[in-house]
């Protein structure tokens, strides 16, 4: 599933190649289980609206939509722009909201080029192109709404004694932990497993054993991690592509995650890995504590 740095990178692509554009009509497939809000709704929400902005919110995209006939540029200014991505701007009126769940895509298209098989919905777009939701598996979802907040804080922007007071005292496994998404959202399996190893704690170990140096550290490392990964493009594991079709190389730099068995590259122990929750976890057993 795309985690944090890969919808960071999917949502400053598309930021950067449909902010201004106005969507003119809206085709939506026939598959039911994409479609969070009605069909008929997310249509007449999305047509004639123009893109306002594009940004992530923990782990899905919202499209901040303006009326065509009310921005008065083609880059209508926006309030601020945040550390990661692009923020809500003043005056919407409404937003798309897309999760891409485990293998969903969104495309900026060329209105010849092949639709591809599991594409759910085409928004056609005044500049000709047209803006793409692919996703095979299909627990990707749509909607539309106002005001979207994630459940969590942001991880790049939470404070220090804010994510220390998230997990002081908390009994379940700090893997556990930094996966709920009602405590920080938008990180997943991947991220939570290479910022445990560079903070050097075990996922097994139960939140509320760790101090507050350990917490700092992993503070520290989580913030690291997933910069450096924004920076690379994310991770392309299964189908994961960027706006532009493509893919990141952040999982060049993996150091425990999808290397079970493998030499650690600090102590060169076999990497190993666990079930955590119904969660794959992999760790060091010598470097992590």
């Amino acid at each position: 599933m795309p985690e944090l740095p890969e919808v960071e990178t999917i949502a400053r692509g598309l930021a950067k190649r449909v902010t201004g554009d106005v969507i003119e009509s809206v085709w939506l497939g026939s598959k039911p289980q994409t479609l969070k809000s009605p069909a008929a709704e997310i249509a007449a929400t999305l047509e004639n609206k123009r893109v306002a902005g594009v940004r992530r919110v923990g782990k899905h995209l919202v499209v901040d939509l303006q009326d065509a006939g009310k921005a008065g540029s083609r880059r209508p200014k926006t309030a601020r722009k945040g550390k990661a991505g692009v923020s809500a701007p003043s005056g919407q009126e409404a937003q798309w909201i897309v999760h891409l769940g485990m293998t969903g895509r969104m495309l900026v298209c060329e209105p010849g080029a092949e639709i591809a098989k599991h594409t759910h919905a085409i928004a056609k777009l005044a500049s000709g192109r047209e803006l793409r939701f692919v996703d095979p598996r299909r627990f990707g979802r749509l909607s539309v709404g106002h005001g979207f907040k994630a459940a969590g804080y942001e991880p790049l922007e939470v404070e220090l004694d804010r994510f220390v007071g998230l997990f002081r005292r908390r009994k379940t496994p700090i893997k556990s932990a930094l996966l709920n998404q009602k405590l920080l959202s938008g990180v997943g399996n991947i991220y939570a497993d290479e910022s445990l190893f560079r903070a050097r704690i075990r996922p097994r170990r139960r939140a509320a054993s760790l101090t507050k140096e350990d917490l700092q550290r992993l503070y520290l490392a989580l913030q690291e991690v997933l910069r450096e990964a924004i920076e690379l493009g994310g991770s392309s594991i299964s189908d994961y592509v960027s706006a532009d079709g493509e893919e990141g190389f952040f999982q060049l730099q993996h150091r425990v995650y999808g290397r079970e068995g493998e030499k650690c590259l600090v102590c060169k122990m076999p990497i190993k890995r666990v079930v955590i929750a119904g969660r794959g976890s992999h760790y060091c057993p010598t470097c992590q504590k």
